[in-house]
């Protein structure tokens, strides 16, 4: 248990981050989309904030730190790498000294990760969960932990205004860009193909989508397979949308969150101090929410395509 927790939180550094970057250097296109994804509010609070000499709040996309010869490093990816590395160094301090009889970090660690384990296991069955736990434990864990860490006071909100008058800051949450959650989601939509045809074979996969299942002889075999074509066909737009909506789902629900905080902030400049604290807590609370829902979404994604071999999961328990 413990292993696949090192290995899920290490898996997470080696893979997400580094499509993160690709998909900052090489897609202008997710910024393209956030930029109109917001553009409506910033036009409509444009003209009062420059008449209040104030900054816009939170940019759309994330802003070029600095260069790594091709890579573009944004203030998003760096608040990414951040929190990989502190969860990494978590896991390694609190697995360091195994004891039979575990306290402290890594009581916490093993209850964290038994807990997660335990909810997939009622949801997917345990040979499932046994396989794919590595990776939707990273998840929720990593989601958590950015949508935390964008909560600190200075993330978001400290920074530059350039010449025109916008503003840009140093760090930004992690999933307050799209490219980071277009990158979880794409690797998830991997992996679930991969799961997919490691569960059923290829042409299990294609009759899970188009086969038949309604039976039938004669005509009526004939029009059930029709049916269950145009069934198919719908079923694999709504397979291809499944990425886009994950990831649209986390970068609205916390860009939403932190321009409120900020808006909050700058309402009543001299109550700055307590206005913000009751949509401080409610982030708080979406945070988690969010890593769960994501987590759950995933999870039930894979379950639906292959649960069909662990269905005497049941009677082996």
């Amino acid at each position: 248990m413990k292993l696949l927790s090192k290995l899920a939180i290490l898996l997470l550094s080696i893979s997400l981050i580094p499509c993160a970057l690709k998909a900052a250097d090489a897609s202008g296109v997710t910024a393209e989309i956030a930029t109109e994804f917001e553009a409506a509010a910033l036009e409509s609070s444009g003209d009062e904030s420059h008449a209040h000499g104030e900054h816009h709040g939170l940019p759309p996309a994330a802003v070029e730190i600095f260069n790594i010869g091709p890579l573009k490093i944004t203030n998003s990816m760096v608040v990414t790498s951040v929190v990989a590395l502190l969860l990494i160094i978590f896991a390694q301090m609190a697995t360091k000294n195994i004891q039979e009889v575990p306290t402290g970090s890594q009581n916490f660690f093993e209850w964290l990760v038994e807990s997660l384990f335990g909810f997939l296991e009622g949801i997917m069955g345990y040979e499932l969960v046994k396989k794919t736990f590595w990776f939707f434990a990273t998840l929720f864990l990593f989601i958590l932990a950015t949508n935390w860490f964008g909560l600190v006071p200075g993330v978001g909100t400290v920074g530059w205004e350039t010449s025109d008058g916008h503003f840009e800051p140093w760090l930004r949450g992690g999933h307050a860009d799209l490219n980071m959650t277009t990158a979880m989601a794409a690797t998830f939509f991997v992996l679930w193909c991969i799961w997919a045809i490691q569960a059923n074979g290829i042409i299990g996969v294609y009759n899970h989508i188009f086969g038949n299942k309604g039976g039938g002889a004669g005509i009526m075999k004939v029009f059930m397979i029709a049916v269950f074509i145009f069934v198919g066909v719908l079923e694999v737009v709504s397979i291809l949308f499944r990425p886009v909506s994950l990831s649209f789902r986390l970068y609205g629900n916390v860009f939403a969150g932190e321009n409120i905080l900020e808006s909050m902030l700058l309402l009543v400049p001299w109550l700055g101090w307590i206005i913000p604290l009751p949509f401080y807590f409610l982030e708080l609370l979406v945070g988690l929410v969010q890593a769960l829902v994501f987590m759950l979404l995933t999870a039930v994604f894979t379950l639906l395509m292959c649960d069909s071999h662990d269905e005497d999961h049941g009677g082996a328990h």
